[in-house]
């Protein structure tokens, strides 16, 4: 019983994380700094989501009730941050400016813990339980971390210009996504009226 929760909780919230997926950004966000400084990105990104996700899936729910922040808020404000990085990284390339924060902003959030992995857990805490649900976010998002970690092996085989190429279009994605958000965000609050 207690396994058949845990693999159905893990599922949705492994999709949500999407830790292959934010792969790319991390190379893109990463290009240029050395592997103690990479290394340094993974951990705060990796302890921003865990405390992030950990925190929502206990008081998630109070806290939209209190402050009355919909999750379609919260998707909007995510991806409205995701789009502004992107324009950022897109004019202004150079990575030195960001290298002290993006661990925490937008890798550990939006990026790791976004809206789709907190509304996931807030959905699974109702449907499979608590501890389920809180151990396939922890473990999902220590798979992102080791992906994030086995990075270096990717950058071998890209090379210079394959990492540049992979930063750029990473950056373009990285806005569509901001502006996926968004818009999701936008058509749940208009199919609500």
């Amino acid at each position: 019983m207690f396994f058949n929760s845990f693999i159905l909780s893990f599922i949705p919230v492994f999709v949500a994380v999407d830790a292959f997926g934010v792969l790319p950004i991390f190379i893109s966000l990463t290009e240029g700094m050395k592997k103690k400084e990479r290394v340094r990105v993974v951990r705060q990104s990796v302890l921003t989501a865990l405390i992030i996700a950990i925190a929502f899936i206990f008081v998630g729910k109070a806290i939209f009730l209190i402050l009355g922040v919909t999750v379609q808020d919260f998707m909007i404000a995510g991806g409205t941050v995701l789009f502004i990085l992107s324009v950022v990284d897109l004019l202004f390339p150079t990575k030195q400016r960001r290298t002290s924060t993006i661990g925490v902003v937008p890798l550990g959030m939006p990026l790791i813990a976004g809206p789709a992995v907190l509304t996931t857990s807030l959905v699974s805490v109702d449907a499979f339980g608590v501890v389920p649900t809180l151990l396939s976010v922890i473990l999902n998002i220590l798979l992102a971390g080791f992906v994030f970690f086995s990075s270096d092996f990717l950058m071998k085989i890209l090379g210079t210009a394959g990492s540049r190429g992979i930063s750029k279009v990473s950056s373009l994605l990285l806005a569509a996504i901001g502006v996926m958000m968004v818009r999701r965000g936008i058509m749940q609050i208009l199919s609500g009226i």
